[in-house]
């Protein structure tokens, strides 16, 4: 099964207008900007015959080509990140077999959560959609706590049964726990990381499925799975040691730059 992977990326972002174009700084100083460090990110992954930043807008698209990558144009109709990596994926005449959205706002995502994923739903033909998670350590989990506290949308949080089917995705930090965790302590949460592994037909219905009111109110694409009645498959991935955030709000900036300076990334 060849595999694509599609960036989507838009300047019009509700929470963090021009997102894509925003630079982050690296270990040795360097200033590159988010879609760049995200299309650095897939270009890492192993076993991948194609990477796409798909996009409506010019300035993104000027930027990509001269840091040297491949564009499609898609309309401004696109819904979120998986009706426009379907509407590439149809512009580019089909034909990959599992299509990965890698959504732009995660620079930081290792090659191996992708690769792992991809393996996942190779193995697991009844799942339409794969996506990662990650076990929270306490420290994550207080920083998940401390965003909602102060008002702030963070990460995305995941539960799953015990066939790792997704029960449910949410913006709140689930399932409650009622109590915080040593540093390095592993808790029952999941951070759910944004990359999906699709296959080629269950992306290409996505569009034609209706919103309901639990993507609306949670402003989660991956729930239209759900209440569409399809399976998600949970892949948990492990750290290794790497940091993992995405860049959701502009306070973000500095805890991204925190931790490429931690993990040495240029």
């Amino acid at each position: 099964m060849s595999v694509l992977i599609v960036i989507p990326a838009r300047h019009a972002s509700t929470r963090y207008p021009g997102k894509p174009l925003v630079e982050l700084t690296g270990a040795t100083g360097e200033a590159k900007s988010l879609i760049r460090r995200s299309w650095e990110a897939a270009r890492a992954v192993d076993g991948i015959d194609r990477v796409v930043i798909a996009t409506d807008d010019g300035r993104i698209a000027e930027a990509a080509r001269g840091f040297g990558a491949e564009v499609v144009m898609t309309s401004g109709d696109c819904r979120n990140g998986t009706e426009r990596c379907a509407e590439a994926h149809a512009a580019l005449g089909g034909g990959y077999g599992i299509v990965v959205n890698l959504q732009g706002d995660a620079p930081l995502t290792p090659p191996w959560f992708v690769e792992d994923l991809i393996a996942g739903l190779r193995a697991d033909p009844s799942a339409g959609m794969a996506t990662p998670v990650l076990a929270c350590n306490g420290a994550a989990h207080r920083g998940f706590l401390e965003d909602r506290a102060a008002g702030r949308v963070g990460g995305t949080t995941a539960v799953f049964a015990a066939n790792r089917h997704a029960l449910y995705f949410s913006k709140e930090v689930i399932p409650f726990t009622g109590r915080l965790f040593g540093d390095d302590e592993r808790t029952p949460v999941f951070h759910h990381v944004g990359v999906y592994a699709c296959r080629a037909e269950a992306l290409a219905a996505y569009p034609g499925w209706p919103a309901g009111p639990l993507e609306r109110l949670e402003g989660l694409e991956q729930l239209r799975f759900l209440e569409n009645g399809r399976a998600v498959l949970c892949v948990e991935v492990e750290a290794r040691g790497r940091s993992f955030w995405e860049l959701n709000n502009p306070e973000d900036v500095a805890r991204i730059e925190t931790m490429m300076r931690q993990m040495g990334m240029a």
